[in-house]
């Protein structure tokens, strides 16, 4: 699942006509890097959710995918602005996409550039296997959020550390695994026909707590791009 549907506030005006996700990185849309990573990988079933302009997305797009060296991808959608005039955060979107989704699947920011990471079906198998019900990939602390997100211990577990500890020192990069028990006890009904809004943070929080959550560190190049700035930089 590929994450688009945010307004991408900060990024105005650029985001006035356009999804963030299609704003040019290193000459393609900034969300076609995971998506062809994805790809390259061997994840040719990718679902998309969309608020903001996300007829442009789908316009874009189309339902399927055929780029030069890769597998051809069959792209699926969750209109959460058709259905419900809004976007309905990151956890509510994954919910009212779940009945689309594997049992195991993919989840990556498509505002997110990371061009070194390896979408490997080994690392979905070692998951599916365990017995945690997330996996997140996180990022050593970048300049905008220098507090951290996380915590990683010793045997690959993420720990929900108090803000100001010492050993939250990592960032959560966006990329992850989930499974779909993840999300069956957020209080959604599953598909989330209500649409209701619902953040990603507090039931991820509460698994770690549980021990339910484990990760590891990617080293690779990694931006959110999340300011006008910090897409010039990549752009420069």
């Amino acid at each position: 699942m590929v994450l688009a549907a945010g307004r991408g506030e900060r990024m105005r005006p650029l985001t006035d006509a356009l999804p963030k996700p299609l704003l040019a990185v290193r000459g393609q849309p900034l969300m076609q890097w995971p998506m062809q990573a994805l790809a390259r990988g061997g994840f040719t079933r990718q679902l998309i959710n969309t608020a903001w302009l996300g007829e442009k997305i789908l316009a874009h797009f189309g339902v399927q995918a055929n780029w030069p060296g890769l597998p051809v991808v069959d792209l699926a959608y969750s209109h959460e602005g058709q259905d419900f005039g809004r976007a309905l955060e990151t956890a509510g979107g994954i919910v009212r996409a779940l009945p689309q989704l594997a049992e195991v699947f993919w989840v990556v920011a498509g505002d997110v550039f990371a061009p070194d990471f390896v979408f490997a079906p080994e690392a979905l198998q070692r998951f599916a296997a365990s017995q945690h019900t997330a996996h997140l990939w996180l990022v050593p602390n970048p300049a905008h959020n220098l507090g951290g997100d996380f915590g990683l211990s010793a045997t690959g577990q993420v720990l929900n550390l108090p803000k100001g500890s010492v050993g939250r020192n990592l960032t959560f990069s966006t990329i992850a695994l989930y499974k779909k028990t993840f999300f069956a006890n957020g209080g959604l009904s599953a598909g989330n026909p209500e649409g209701v809004a619902l953040a990603l943070a507090p039931p991820l929080r509460a698994a770690m707590d549980q021990g339910q959550v484990s990760g590891e560190v990617y080293a690779g190049e990694w931006t959110d791009v999340g300011t006008p700035e910090r897409l010039a930089q990549l752009n420069g």
